[in-house]
């Protein structure tokens, strides 16, 4: 079994309220659950307006299938306009931690 978590640090664009960061971060978050299947959640920076961490994790028995799935979901987050992807931090875990 192979565990793969990325934690995406994300500048917002004009963005002038919690309602509106919402309305950029929510349909981020529901695209790569959809797409990806993977668990995914706002999990940072919950009070600023032009700053957040999304978190997403996933469980695969083929740790090739879980890379390109990773990388899959880095290119989505980094493909979107509205945000600005200031860094990503990807952990793996496999059968010998």
């Amino acid at each position: 079994m192979y565990v793969g978590t990325l934690s995406f640090d994300l500048l917002l664009g004009d963005v002038r309220s919690l309602k509106e960061k919402r309305s950029v971060v929510r349909p981020i978050v529901a695209d790569l659950q959809r797409k990806y299947a993977v668990s995914a959640a706002e999990v940072d920076h919950m009070d600023l307006y032009r700053r957040a961490v999304i978190g997403l994790a996933m469980v695969s028995g083929d740790a090739g299938h879980l890379s390109d799935v990773l990388d899959r979901c880095e290119r989505l987050v980094a493909g979107r306009p509205e945000v600005e992807l200031l860094s990503v931090r990807r952990r793996f875990h496999g059968e010998d931690d």
